[in-house]
């Protein structure tokens, strides 16, 4: 169907709503300008528009829209100029065009029936067109409107048309005046006389008019004969539309009737006086037929308009009666009449002939019923003889039947007697015609076939009339026939007459019925007596016809058609008495078996039972007769197999075997009788009723058993040999269960009974699942009294069952139960209703095994908690099924009848049954999915009515409040289950409603966090209940009154189920709701758009009132406010996914629980809009689709210095929470998947869409650390959701599937492309989750690969997915898919154990647990590790070798593998270190000649390049500025020193980028001319002797210093000149006070300070201070100029005021700065550097680690500047003011211990002694005493004056100060109160430094190379010793991260309250006087 028309339909239904697309389609329309002469073609849409607005027409015809009437009218209008084949399309041929035209046609005739204005405005148009030959063709169909005044010159054009078609041999077409005048002068008697005269014409000139007739018809061509049907259809639909003159009404009577009398004689011509033959003359022969045809219809439309009463109407319709009845019969006697156009001209004439009789009546009537008979059996005769009941005998007999029935059903109440006379002379002819054909041939038996089908006309006009006076005048001349007259004997008659007997039984009038019924059951009986005789030998195949099909056809169709329940009670009753004396004369027959007599007779039976309850109370003689039908199937062996057997070579007993045989072979099959015999015997099962037929005695007494047995099989010595057997067959009926020697004291008879009962029971599983008649017909709602596992039970309940008996009923019983699991298995893969059949089938058994638990019986109810367990265990899915949870909590209540007395005994033993199986119930479900289980708790809980009504509601009480889960440890289960995965345990407790945080570790209580949100949710549903009251009680609505279905109580609004509808009113109290609730949502939706921040109670509470209020219209079926509740649904699937935070994702997840726990019908819905939107989310890259490099965390903090890629600005919004929303909505998920994976394969494909969707190519998943959690935890879905295999219940899709877990693997592969990462959110709960998630990934893949393994070997092997040329779509080229893809999960499972272990050190820092034992991998596994993730992806290969950085041999091969692969991994930064080796450049390696092709990398690598090794070569220098110059100079210049180092071995390349990083950077320029000036060496400076003679390298590089200065100069605008003159004239003159001060005394320097300023002048607003370019200087404070106590030295603090650069005008700080003369300041940047670096990576991974690099820059030789750190004091200065500790002084200025102010500035000092601790531990820093301690005003520790790093130390480098960091005594007392380093804050204190520690040995590298620069730079720290490789080694780059960890745990240990540190401190107290 065209779009356009589906859109049309649409736009029908509501056309106000859709107006504007209306208007779109009118517009697609060809205009009226373009429907001129002279307009170019239409297209193809035009006329679809067209189309489409006819048909909206036709469905909309009273539109109020005039623009689709006009476009129609204009076209209607415009179809004369589609006579041009311009008008069309090029590929439309005339075909199309006559289809458009049909179609059109066809819409406008439906509109103008529709509305008479609109028809009388087509009409209008209509008789005055020119019409194109398509056009005409289409309106002979569909004929519009016409004017009447337009009609007759319609008439006159197609008269015209007509006269040019026919041929001048047949005469004047068109009557002349003078025949109509002799025609209305003459009245009917000349209509009459002509007639007459041309039929005598005919029969006395027969071949004359023969011939004359075939020279007429050959002179018509195919061609003219199609125009006049077309104009024969036009003139009829005129003659219908309107009134037309008396002169052109007798015009078209008389061509009608010449036409009609050249019928008769045209189909009399014989086949041979026809001149042309062949495939042409039968085509002109339809087209003849079909004019013929018209022309009837033309005659009979021209009736209409006679006067009823008139004289000369009645003999004209009784003549024009006359010839459509010879013509009829003409068309019987044919020879042309088995043509398609013959039977539809026979068709047309008889229904003409039955609509003139109908509408006039009375005489006509009558004449037409004496020539009717005639016609009737002329029609028999010529009509086939079916062999078949059903089936059809011809069109010309099914058209004379269809007009017998509308003749006789018209004048039955008209005039009934020559109705009557009519039936009986049918009915009579039967005799006659058999009496006429006796007197004929005395020795023929063959009955004439005009007699067989007389008897179905007969039969099939009585079903079709179906009233009781046609049938009393027919069935007695049948059964009369059948019992004494003709038909007594075996004949084709015979089975007719049955037929027709049976036939009309079947409309159930009781004296048929009954009379019908005696007849074939006496019938059928007379038939078994006499099988086996003499006569039966010689007895025709009628006889066994008669007995094997037409009476069981008869009494199964009376058993289909019987509608009345008291005879159908009847009729049942009767078979079944029919069956039992059927059985007991059938087993005394000898040589044949009693399977073919019960046998046919099963297929009505079945019918009869079927709507049969075997649940009612039955009369002990019924269910006797259903015992021994039973009884019979099995001793006959007609039950189905009903074990699953092997195939065997043993043939299938014959109809002779072995009444033993027959029954073993019963069990095992193959089935040896009719197939709709089985069918039968299992419709049977389903109505039959437990075999118990006495309340006292389950057995009868032998002798009544006995008599079920014919009393001649019974003779002989046999009986035992065949009780033998019998139990052999019972045995294996039983599947073993009881083998035949348990069986010994079971007689024969009762072994039979017993395995008729098996039969029974296990067939009752086999034909639907074991689901008993009765009851509704919804699936849906079946009830536990519907399993048939009720009666299987009813046999266990009898008393005193002897052993053998009682060990067969429980095999039975668990038989049937096998047989129930397995239909249930095979129906697994079922979708749609045959889904919903087999679950509603699966929670009837369960509901009633639930229930049993409560009989009073011990050994059933040990049997029903048995098989409960099994179903559950098997199917999962009922532990979330609303009725088994209802069942199991209520069942006690439920199942307690009046008739139990008090039984403490039972009462104490069910109760504790009871007890336990909830308890573990609950449990088992919570360990699989907790939101769902939770949901569904709480909502048992809401039903308080139901709940308060329990007996035992105590009891539940007390098992909920023992249940817990949590993050912790659990005690509920053993072993992992779903609930362990974290993301599902978030979720869980989101879905709980518990105000928890989810950051903390937490514990939920079933029943507190039960109660407390099924009370909200019923708050919640009060609120809306009660908006409805007062909504509904104004505004005309009573307001007293409680309305219904509210009124009731609140307790239907909670439980989601109305008993009657909601009144009209509520629908304008819903749409105000819908439309406030909506516009709520959008607005929260809104707010977050802007960056708003969410009102999380608020939030929660619109969508708990919204869920709320859709769910209290769940049991109404109205449909006013369909798209609102949709809108209202979608947002609140939506709402929480867009906003995606955690707040919001907690509301969500607890609403969607919500949500599908109370309407599970809606779970699809829910599930459907959950996985658009996690789609969305992947399109709009969030959370964990955050894939761009900013959402990357420490990846993209730390661009371009420690990591490659261009910086770029963060987000706004912190992906960290973003992920943690996906990380609950995902945990939602995979609970919604562990629900429905079992049972819906609707959600499930839900489910693997959105799989499928995530792991597409390209992936787009984040490469956040913090995502890692939420994307394991993704992939375990993915991983769980492919072995849904395994399951079969999405075996259809495992080519798909495979194809799913390729994408997966390969997406897991593509996370450990990065290299490895920590990251930190001050929460042990997320890191410990992160652990866990990664933990349970690798177990879950562990376990299906051993399921692989064990189950799917093959398979696994297999590759299902179309692979081309041996290129995989995902895994590339590959030679074996199994080879290939176990190695690379191996790889997989390797990195997986080893991230998991990374993340768990990470969550567990000082953890004493010792790491699992891993396995040690040989060199040979890590090659075949690195060349497979190599053929992944090679990033994959580089991070491996990041993960196991000394690991050789993977480095090795990496290496060979990069040099193989140098041209395919040029993009990729990190491949740099393995062609680009010092090795390398000595060599000039060809492969460096990739490297102007090569990715940039990080500075800090390029860097590396710089050094001596890399001897300058000129394509790695040319690469090194490559990469510099990529970036902004702004974020080269952090490692100014190390370029300006590198300037020692520059031949004018490095100097080059530094010129022309200049020009695009004033504040470059500076620092990099600052640090030239720094590294001069003034002659006779301290400086330059410690440096000793200088080498040439060191001459030429300080010769190079000025001239760089001078060309950076040089090379300033004059804008950038003024500048640098202004900023540096400005502080030379501030760092020139220290010289002025040298001279003058210590007590006047300050003074001189203050003079000295007021000299100074500030020149602009530009300047900066030189050490933070973003802090503009506003002023100096004048006064603040204090000179620092120095041996030699006058260094100057003075105070600037400043401001930020990009800040507030008015925001104006102070900044201290010291301005030192004599000293070097460069160790001091180097050492800043590193912690700056440190700072940088702590913040990028989230750790809560303080580090304050203050600024440091050296302005010339032994010349800088040094920010002073604000808001700080000494340690040294803090001991003058007070002799206490630390501890002490913390009290003093915080407040008392235990206060916030005082725990807060612990946990400041605690954060930044860490810090401290890790870059001591990496700088090595001494002389660390208390004047280079600095604590600020909010308790945070601050380290300075670092002059001895590394390798050297005060006092001629004695290393005195041992600890790697200071930890002094006054320290621990912060960090340790409890001085055994047992405390919670000591243990922060060391998780923070060991994860301050681990995230700097990720980027070891990059420090190091930092440090390398500087190397040769002359600092004091380089002066001794092995720094560089001193510095690698305190990484521990070969140590593991828990072999990390605990060394940095013992560094914490060395260092607390270390002696040598207490030491120093008293020699700097002694020495300096510095306080300790």
């Amino acid at each position: 169907m065209d779009p356009m028309i589906e859109l049309c339909d649409i736009i029908a239904k509501r056309p106000d709503q859709f107006r504007d697309k209306l208007a779109w389609i009118c517009g697609r329309s060809p205009q009226p300008e373009n429907l001129q002469n002279d307009s170019p073609r239409a297209s193809r849409s035009q006329l679809n528009a067209v189309i489409a607005v006819a048909r909206f027409l036709s469905k909309c015809p009273h539109s109020k829209d005039d623009r689709p009437i006009s476009v129609l009218l204009e076209f209607i209008r415009a179809v004369p100029s589609t006579l041009r084949r311009s008008f069309w399309p090029q590929s439309y041929k005339f075909e199309s065009i006559a289809s458009f035209y049909v179609e059109f046609l066809k819409y406008v005739y439906e509109a103008a029936n529709g509305s008479p204005d609109l028809a009388s405005e087509i009409a209008e148009y209509f008789g005055r067109l020119l019409l194109p030959p398509a056009f005409v063709l289409a309106l002979s169909d569909d004929f519009p409107p016409v004017l009447a005044s337009d009609a007759d010159q319609l008439i006159d054009h197609l008269f015209q048309q007509l006269t040019a078609l026919v041929p001048a041999s047949q005469g004047e077409v068109i009557p002349g005046n003078s025949e109509i005048a002799a025609a209305q002068a003459n009245g009917s008697s000349s209509y009459w006389n002509s007639c007459v005269d041309q039929l005598n014409f005919i029969n006395d000139e027969g071949g004359a008019m023969s011939k004359q007739v075939v020279a007429s018809f050959e002179e018509e061509s195919l061609e003219c004969l199609e125009k006049q049907e077309v104009v024969f259809k036009m003139l009829a639909h005129v003659l219908e539309k309107v009134s037309i003159d008396q002169k052109h009404l007798v015009q078209v009577r008389l061509i009608a009737k010449k036409q009609l009398q050249f019928m008769s004689a045209f189909l009399k011509v014989r086949k041979r006086d026809w001149t042309e033959q062949g495939q042409n003359l039968k085509s002109k022969i339809n087209a003849k037929l079909s004019v013929y045809r018209a022309a009837a219809r033309m005659q009979i439309k021209s009736l209409v308009s006679l006067d009823v009463d008139a004289k000369t109407s009645k003999k004209l319709v009784l003549e024009t009666l006359a010839l459509l009845i010879d013509a009829a019969d003409a068309c019987l006697l044919s020879q042309w009449r088995k043509l398609r156009a013959c039977e539809n001209l026979f068709t047309s004439l008889l229904s003409g002939i039955a609509q003139v009789a109908v509408s006039r009546g009375g005489q006509p009537l009558r004449v037409l019923l004496i020539r009717l008979k005639p016609l009737v059996l002329a029609a028999c005769m010529q009509a086939c003889i079916a062999d078949t009941w059903g089936s059809s005998q011809g069109v010309m007999f099914d058209g004379v039947l269809k007009t017998c029935c509308e003749i006789i059903e018209s004048g039955w109440a008209r005039d009934r007697a020559p109705i009557d006379t009519f039936i009986m002379g049918l009915a009579t002819s039967i005799r006659e015609r058999h009496d006429h054909v006796e007197q004929v041939d005395q020795d023929k038996q063959e009955v004439p076939a005009v007699q067989l089908n007389v008897i179905r006309l007969l039969a099939d006009l009585n079903v079709s009339i179906s009233k009781p006076e046609v049938v009393d005048m027919i069935l007695p001349l049948f059964i009369e026939s059948l019992e004494e007259g003709d038909a007594i004997a075996p004949s084709l008659l015979r089975l007719r007459l049955l037929d027709a007997v049976s036939c009309m039984a079947s409309l159930g009038f009781e004296r048929s019925y009954r009379e019908t019924v005696v007849l074939m059951t006496r019938s059928y009986l007379s038939k078994l007596s006499s099988a086996g005789s003499g006569e039966n030998k010689s007895s025709t195949s009628e006889a066994n016809t008669e007995r094997s099909e037409t009476l069981p056809a008869g009494f199964l169709l009376i058993a289909t058609n019987l509608k009345n329940a008291k005879l159908r009670s009847d009729y049942r009753h009767r078979l079944l008495s029919l069956c039992s004396d059927v059985g007991l004369a059938a087993e005394s027959k000898s040589g044949r078996s009693g399977a073919d007599f019960l046998g046919p007779l099963l297929p009505a039976v079945a019918e009869m039972c079927s709507d049969f309850d075997p649940t009612v109370d039955l009369e002990p003689s019924m269910l006797k007769l259903f015992r021994n039908l039973w009884f019979y199937v099995a001793l006959f062996g007609l039950a189905p197999p009903i074990q699953k057997s092997k195939k065997s070579d043993s043939t299938t007993l014959n109809s002779s075997g072995n009444t033993g045989s027959i029954t073993l072979q019963a069990v095992g099959g193959p089935y040896m009788w009719d197939a709709q015999w089985s069918a039968s015997v299992q419709r049977i099962a389903q109505g039959t009723p437990p075999l118990v037929v006495s309340s006292v005695k389950w057995l009868e007494d032998e002798l009544e058993l006995n008599a079920l047995h014919n009393p001649a099989s019974r003779q002989g010595s046999g009986n035992e040999k065949a009780a033998i057997t019998q139990r052999t067959a019972l045995s294996a009926a039983l599947g073993g269960r009881v083998d035949v020697g348990s069986m010994s004291t079971i007689s024969g008879v009762k072994a039979t009974y017993l395995l008729a009962v098996a039969f029974l029971e296990i067939i009752r599983f086999i034909s639907n699942g074991g689901i008993l008649n009765g009851g509704t017909s919804d699936s849906t709602s079946l009830n536990a009294s519907r399993s048939a596992f009720s009666c299987a039970f009813e046999y266990l309940k009898t008393p005193n069952l002897t052993p053998a008996v009682s060990q067969c009923l429980t095999a039975i019983v668990h038989r049937a139960f096998e047989t129930a699991v397995s239909w249930l298995e095979d129906r697994i893969t079922e979708t749609g209703n045959g889904a919903v059949i087999r679950d509603s089938t699966l929670f009837t058994h369960a509901c009633f095994l639930i229930n049993s638990m409560s009989q009073r019986e011990e050994h059933i109810r040990n049997i029903s908690v048995k098989l409960m367990v099994q179903l559950r265990d098997k199917f999962p899915q009922v532990l979330w099924n609303s009725s088994c949870v209802d069942s199991l909590i209520f069942f006690v209540q439920n199942d307690t009848t009046s008739t139990v007395v008090n039984d403490p005994a039972w009462e104490a033993a069910v109760r504790s049954l009871y007890q336990k199986n909830v308890r573990e119930w609950i449990v088992v479900s919570l360990s699989y999915a907790p939101c769902t289980t939770q949901g569904l708790l709480q909502e048992k809980l809401c039903k308080a009515n139901t709940w308060q009504k329990s007996q035992h509601s105590t009891d539940v009480m007390s098992l909920l409040s023992e249940i817990r889960i949590g993050t912790g440890k659990n005690d509920c289960w053993t072993g992992i289950r779903t609930a362990n995965i974290p993301a599902v345990m978030a979720s869980a407790a989101a879905a709980s409603g518990a105000n928890l945080k989810l950051s903390e570790a937490f514990i939920l209580e079933v029943l507190s966090t039960r109660i407390v949100s099924a009370t909200v949710k019923c708050n919640y549903a009060g609120e809306i209940a009660g908006m409805r009251r007062f909504y509904n009680g104004m505004d005309g609505f009573q307001s007293g009154a409680a309305q219904p279905g509210v009124g009731g109580g609140l307790q239907r609004l909670i439980s989601g189920a109305f008993s009657q509808p909601q009144q009209t009113e509520d629908d304008a109290f819903i749409e105000v709701t819908l439309s406030k609730f909506v516009r709520l949502l959008q607005q929260f939706v809104s707010s977050a758009e802007k960056g708003g921040e969410l009102d999380k109670s608020q939030f929660r509470e619109t969508c708990c009132q919204a869920t709320a209020l859709l769910l209290s219209n769940l049991g109404s079926d109205r449909k006013s406010n369909l798209k609102g509740f949709s809108q209202l649904l979608r947002l609140l699937c939506w709402c929480p996914a867009y906003i995606a935070t955690p707040d919001a994702m907690e509301t969500g997840v607890f609403i969607w629980t919500w949500l599908v726990s109370a309407a599970p019908q809606w779970g699809s819905l829910v599930l459907a809009e959950l996985v658009d939107a996690w789609l969305w989310s992947i399109d709009t890259k969030r959370g964990l689709f955050a894939s761009d490099k900013k959402y990357s965390g420490p990846a993209a903090k730390l661009r371009p210095h420690l990591t490659h890629g261009e910086p770029e600005p963060l987000p706004d919004i912190n992906p960290v929470e973003q992920i943690l929303a996906h990380r609950l909505w995902l945990g939602f998920f995979i609970d919604r998947f562990e629900v429905v994976r079992h049972n819906s394969v609707e959600q499930l494909l839900l489910i693997g869409r959105m799989l499928q969707g995530t792991a597409n190519l390209p992936w787009s998943f984040s490469h956040h650390p913090a995502a890692a959690g939420t994307f394991f935890t993704f992939m375990l879905l993915g991983i769980k959701f492919c072995s849904c295999h395994s399951q079969r219940n999405l075996q259809n899709f495992r080519s798909g599937l495979q194809l799913l877990e390729d994408r997966l693997y390969r997406a897991c592969l593509g996370w450990f492309a990065y290299d490895p990462q920590f990251y930190d959110i001050n929460n042990m709960n997320f890191a410990q989750s992160e652990a866990q998630a990664v933990q349970y990934f690798f177990n879950e893949m562990v376990n299906s690969l051993q399921s692989d393994s064990k189950g799917h070997a093959q398979e696994n092997g297999k590759i299902l997915v179309h692979v081309n040329d041996g290129y995989h779509p995902i895994w590339g080229k590959m030679d074996d898919y199994a080879v290939g893809m176990e190695k690379r999960k191996q790889l997989l499972l390797m990195l997986c154990e080893h991230e998991a272990d990374r993340l768990f050190v990470w969550a567990h820092p000082v953890s004493k647990e010792p790491m699992p034992s891993r396995a040690k991998l040989t060199a040979e596994k890590w090659i075949e590790h690195a060349r497979t993730a190599f053929s992944v992806d090679p990033r994959i290969a580089f991070s491996l070798a990041s993960r196991f950085p000394t690991n050789t041999s993977l480095k090795a091969e990496i290496t060979q593998l990069v040099q193989s692969n140098i041209l395919d991994i040029r993009d990729i930064p990190e491949a740099l270190p393995y062609f680009v080796t010092p090795k390398a450049v000595d060599e000039n390696s060809a492969l460096l000649q990739q490297l102007p092709h090569w990715a940039a990398c990080s500075i800090t690598v390029a860097l590396e390049f710089l050094t001596p090794l890399y001897k300058g070569h000129p394509r790695v220098m040319a690469y090194v500025l490559r990469v510099l110059e990529s970036y902004p100079p702004d974020h080269v210049t952090f490692y100014m020193p190390q370029l300006v180092q590198s300037l020692r071995y520059d031949e004018g390349r490095l100097e080059g980028y530094l010129l022309r990083a200049t020009k695009k950077s004033d504040i470059f320029a500076h620092i990099l001319i600052w640090h030239l000036q720094g590294e001069e060496l003034e002659p006779g400076s301290e400086a330059a002797i410690l440096a000793g003679p200088p080498d040439e390298r060191t001459k030429y590089f300080q010769e190079l210093l000025p001239v760089v200065r001078q060309r950076i100069v040089d090379g300033f605008g004059p804008t950038a000149r003024d500048v640098f003159e202004r900023e540096f004239d400005f502080f030379d003159k501030v760092t020139s006070i220290s010289g002025v001060l040298y001279p003058i005394p210590k007590e006047e320097r300050r003074a001189g300070i203050r003079r000295e300023l007021e000299k100074i002048q500030l020149n602009g607003k530009d300047l900066y201070l030189p050490t933070a370019p973003n802090k503009l200087v506003r002023g100096i404070k004048l006064d603040s100029g204090i000179p620092l106590q120095s041996a030699a030295k006058v260094p100057i603090m003075i105070t600037f005021y400043v401001m930020d650069r990009d800040g507030d005008e008015n925001d104006i700080k102070p900044q201290a700065c010291i301005f030192k003369v004599g000293d070097d300041c460069r160790q001091d940047v180097l050492a800043l550097q590193v912690i700056s670096q440190l700072r940088d990576i702590f913040g990028a991974v989230g750790l809560d680690l303080y580090l304050f690099p203050y600024g440091v820059l050296p302005t010339g030789p032994e010349r800088g500047i040094i920010e002073v750190v604000p808001n700080t004091r000494s340690r040294s200065q803090m001991g003058e003011t007070t002799d206490g500790g630390l501890y002490e002084i913390f009290q003093q200025d915080f407040g008392p211990v235990g206060s916030p102010s005082f725990e807060a500035a612990r946990r400041n000092f605690i954060v930044s002694s860490a810090g401290y601790a890790v870059a001591s531990l990496l700088l090595q820093p001494k002389d660390r005493h208390n004047g280079n301690l600095l604590f600020d005003n909010s308790g945070r520790l601050v380290h300075i004056d670092f002059g001895f790093i590394f390798e050297i130390s005060p006092g001629g480098n004695m290393r005195f100060e041992s600890a790697h960091f200071k930890l002094s005594h006054e320290m621990t007392q912060l960090l340790d109160p409890s001085g055994v380093m047992k405390s919670e804050t000591w243990d922060h204190f060391v998780s923070l430094c060991i994860k301050g520690y681990l995230a700097s040995r990720r980027y070891m590298n990059g420090i190091i190379n930092t440090v390398l620069l500087m190397l040769d730079s002359g600092l004091p720290c380089f002066s001794r010793g092995d720094p560089i490789g001193n510095l690698r080694k305190r990484f521990h780059p070969e140590m593991s991260e828990r072999e990390a960890a605990n060394f940095m745990k013992s560094v914490c240990v060395d260092a607390y309250n270390k002696w040598t540190t207490a030491g120093y401190d008293l020699i700097q107290y002694l020495q300096q006087g510095i306080e300790k």
